[in-house]
């Protein structure tokens, strides 16, 4: 059974740690966006703009950072990034107490945690891939997409009900003690990490730089998932700024409906990801990232029907139900034939460069619709993502190109 499966004490640190950052990530969800429009007043295209711009400006400093946590320990930089994501998020309430908060520093914490997480990602792929058995790899990757769906589920909910009692930043202030709380926890793994292995060149020369972007291209099997997901990715949240111009001041929603909607849903990330193994055992790998791959996209249309009233909010629900439900079974299934289809020496360069392209077609997407948005209107722009993302099936891989190096996965799990 996948959600019994013991791992051992030292994944438990990680999967603590892991899950502390992410429910203080769950009470601060959307907390940027949220502050931009009730503190700063901003329009779509100023939401827009900042949903885009700081996670650009944080792939394009992530480049260089993919060889350099590639070349070292990865348990330190893992520390590393969550005290300079605690540093960054402190900084805005800290602003805003003196009334010093403005636009330019939303988008600068924007692009430093944005950075630091694909970072911390690339480091943590890598560092577990060396934690656990490879067989072992779908169980421990279900369990951290478990957690993150929980703590968006139980999180925004707590949060706009602090946000109405204490103010816009009291999430801010929870989002980034939990980084701290997470750098404890990861300090307290024991687990011997072996030095990385280098090749004797810089790391920051081009070859190093573009080896993840290589590795890919040059898959059969990841080049059309990469692709795949980056357009996803990209046109799902670039929904996100348009929905909370759309819910919060043209249908007048409340922050706690606003919050409701996005969290409710998510306990249906709970049954995907714990369903993952069974449905691979019983299905096979490739038949779940093509079927569910698909199922992720055909549902996003749903929200250009939103209306006033409980009406608009079950619509809602019921369409990120739909999404999320399917996003969480397939993720664990992706991250994993991921992690086994790379070598260890190139983990975190080639989870460094699938989080910058999905960093960048958020970025891209993001601004397009948001500029949509305001020549048009919010509904428009949510019209034309949900007709574009209804072809992103097509570029879902074949059976030869996720099937040919089939591991035993599928069998190991049953």
């Amino acid at each position: 059974m996948v959600g019994r499966r013991r791992l051992g004490r030292e994944f438990g640190w990680l999967w603590t740690s892991y899950a502390v950052s992410a429910y203080g990530s769950g009470l601060g969800f959307g907390a940027l966006p949220l502050i931009a429009v009730l503190v700063l007043h901003a329009g779509p295209a100023e939401v827009s703009v900042l949903s885009a711009t700081g996670p650009a400006v944080g792939a394009l400093i992530a480049v260089p950072l993919a060889p350099w946590v590639e070349f070292r320990r990865k348990r330190p930089v893992m520390i590393m990034m969550d005290l300079v994501r605690f540093a960054a998020m402190a900084t805005i309430p800290v602003a805003y107490a003196f009334g010093r908060l403005g636009f330019v520093q939303l988008l600068v914490v924007s692009a430093v945690i944005a950075a630091a997480k694909i970072a911390f990602n690339a480091a943590g792929g890598a560092y577990l891939k060396a934690l656990v058995r490879p067989d072992d790899l779908l169980v421990a990757n279900a369990r951290f997409e478990s957690t993150n769906w929980s703590s968006i589920a139980v999180g925004p909910p707590l949060g706009g009900a602090a946000i109405g009692l204490l103010g816009p930043v009291t999430t801010v202030v929870a989002d980034a003690l939990s980084y701290l709380l997470s750098a404890l926890g990861i300090t307290a793994i024991r687990h011997q990490e072996e030095a990385p292995r280098t090749t004797g060149k810089s790391p920051v020369q081009a070859g190093a730089l573009l080896d993840g972007w290589r590795h890919i291209m040059g898959h059969p099997g990841l080049r059309p998932l990469y692709l795949n997901q980056m357009l996803v990715a990209g046109l799902i949240m670039a929904t996100e700024p348009l929905l909370a111009v759309l819910l919060l001041r043209q249908l007048g929603f409340p922050p706690w409906q606003y919050a409701l909607v996005f969290a409710a849903p998510c306990l249906g990330g709970l049954i995907g990801s714990r369903l993952a193994g069974r449905v691979v055992a019983r299905f096979g790998r490739h038949r779940v990232l093509r079927t569910v791959g698909t199922l992720r996209a055909v549902w996003l249309i749903g929200l250009v029907f939103v209306r006033p009233g409980v009406v608009g909010l079950v619509t809602v629900m019921a369409v990120e139900l739909a999404i999320i439900v399917n996003m969480s079974l397939y993720s664990p299934v992706l991250a994993t034939y991921r992690l086994e289809h790379t070598p260890q020496h190139l983990v975190a360069r080639t989870l460094t460069a699938w989080s910058i392209g999905q960093q960048a077609s958020i970025a891209v997407l993001t601004a397009l619709t948001g500029l949509l948005a305001d020549i048009t209107s919010p509904r428009t722009a949510l019209t034309v993502a949900g007709l574009l993302i209804l072809a992103t099936p097509l570029l879902l891989p074949r059976q030869d190109q996720t099937s040919r190096h089939e591991p035993e996965l599928s069998r190991s799990h049953s």
